[in-house]
């Protein structure tokens, strides 16, 4: 085994997306503390919001098409591929970029003309929203080269940036949304230009190469079914927080909603250097015909995934107390019982993206699409039962309900435990079918 990660560099990737993990989440800890020092809670909400709609925008109109690049990649036979490809994705994700922009400036002009607010607000979330997906472009692509210390080094220097810019121009210019905005702006297009010059992100154009593949079209196929994915996995990170304000309060909303932050965080960012590290390798090696290899690295990637989970909730148990004296104010303590069932919610959401992979393998993202529907139906009916029943707790508790029913239905549907090789791939395609047909 351990043969194996020293021959797929593993060791490597790990470092640099541990690196990159660890230094952005500092920096967004950090820069979080001060700019709430310096703003009103009615300014940093005004930000937090226009964020959720930028967060919207490039969740389900731009990173189908990012993810669809990255797992094609290794596919790729030659540079004069890559480039095609990657003008393919740049073009698909611009195209949708700007439809987002659209929608979300005319919900504005709505907003603001029922509302009396300024319009101009969403303009500049717009402009985040480009700053934000052409980051992301990059970033995802070089990961999909395996390119990890290049991807690690842009993120950190954009989660670095954006709250210090921010804070400056809030010092400078007074405690006004649009200073933090135009922070995060400033900050995306420093990073972006200066490590797409250094990294030189997009690949050369080689006109010798020889083409032979319709990328549009394998692009379309495998993002479209991940649109509807991408919209209920941003609905589920919201939803809850949603019917907690409409069955209680908004002081729950503000108790939940923080310490769910900071547990989500942990599992989350911890899982990501996983994904970072594994993904691209696991796409390589079944693209490259060596299923066996491919079987073996998945298994090893469960493997740590439960470890993470097992080790991370049980921490948690012992030191949660520690913990919210740490990181929550003194009024959020009560909010210590919420966090063992949030810390399981997001073990088994991660092991749920895990055990998925063979399906993102295979560009069976269809069936992707019925795992995270089943978890979303689950999620609607749970949360507001529990929340009646028990109130925050119940909400807290509902997380390894709908989690862990996603997670079943995942590994039901991409049966990780049988390692399929290419010349069952007939078998995969015809079974692909009738489920879908059936579903």
């Amino acid at each position: 085994m351990f043969g194996l990660l020293k021959e797929r560099r593993l060791f490597g990737d790990a470092f640099w997306a541990l690196f990159g993990q660890v230094l952005s989440a500092c920096a967004l800890l950090a820069g979080t503390r001060v700019l709430t020092e310096l703003v009103t809670p009615d300014i940093y909400g005004q930000v937090a919001l226009l964020n959720g709609f930028v967060a919207l925008g490039v969740t389900l109109f731009s990173y189908p098409f990012i993810c669809a690049g990255m797992r094609i990649l290794p596919e790729c036979l030659n540079k004069g591929e890559r480039a095609a490809l990657y003008g393919v994705v740049a073009r698909l994700t611009a195209r949708s970029t700007a439809l987002a922009i659209s929608l979300l400036v005319l919900g504005g002009v709505t907003y603001s003309y029922i509302s009396h607010s300024e319009v101009w607000l969403f303009m500049l979330a717009g402009i985040l929203l480009i700053v934000t997906v052409r980051r992301e472009l990059g970033i995802q692509l070089l990961i999909g080269e395996r390119k990890q210390r290049g991807a690690s080094l842009w993120q950190t220097c954009d989660s670095i940036l954006r709250p210090l810019l921010a804070v400056s121009l809030v010092l400078w210019g007074g405690q006004k949304a649009e200073w933090v905005l135009l922070g995060y702006i400033a900050a995306s297009l420093i990073s972006n230009t200066i490590w797409s010059l250094v990294l030189g992100a997009k690949p050369d154009k080689n006109k010798g190469s020889i083409i032979t593949r319709n990328f549009r079209a394998d692009v379309w196929a495998y993002a479209l079914p991940l649109i509807p994915v991408e919209l209920i996995f941003w609905i589920n990170g919201l939803g809850d927080r949603y019917i907690i304000g409409y069955l209680m309060t908004a002081a729950e909303v503000g108790l939940y909603a923080a310490t769910y932050m900071i547990i989500n965080e942990a599992f989350n960012r911890s899982a990501m250097v996983l994904l970072r590290t594994f993904q691209p390798v696991y796409f390589q090696s079944y693209s490259e015909n060596r299923s066996k290899e491919g079987f073996r690295i998945l298994w090893i990637w469960i493997g740590c995934v439960v470890a993470l989970g097992i080790v991370g909730v049980s921490l948690l148990l012992v030191t949660k107390d520690w913990v919210a004296s740490m990181v929550l104010a003194k009024s959020y303590h009560s909010a210590v019982e919420l966090m063992p069932a949030i810390a399981v919610g997001c073990a088994l959401h991660a092991l749920g993206t895990v055990v998925a992979q063979p399906l993102l393998a295979n560009k069976r993202t269809r069936l992707l699409l019925l795992g995270r529907v089943c978890g979303a139906v689950t999620a609607a009916i749970s949360i507001p039962l529990m929340v009646k029943d028990y109130g925050l707790l119940g909400a807290a508790m509902a997380n390894p309900i709908y989690f862990g029913v996603e997670a079943l239905v995942l590994a039901m549907l991409a049966k990780p435990w049988r390692n399929i090789g290419f010349e069952d791939k007939a078998d995969v395609d015809q079974a692909d079918e009738e489920a879908s047909a059936t579903a």
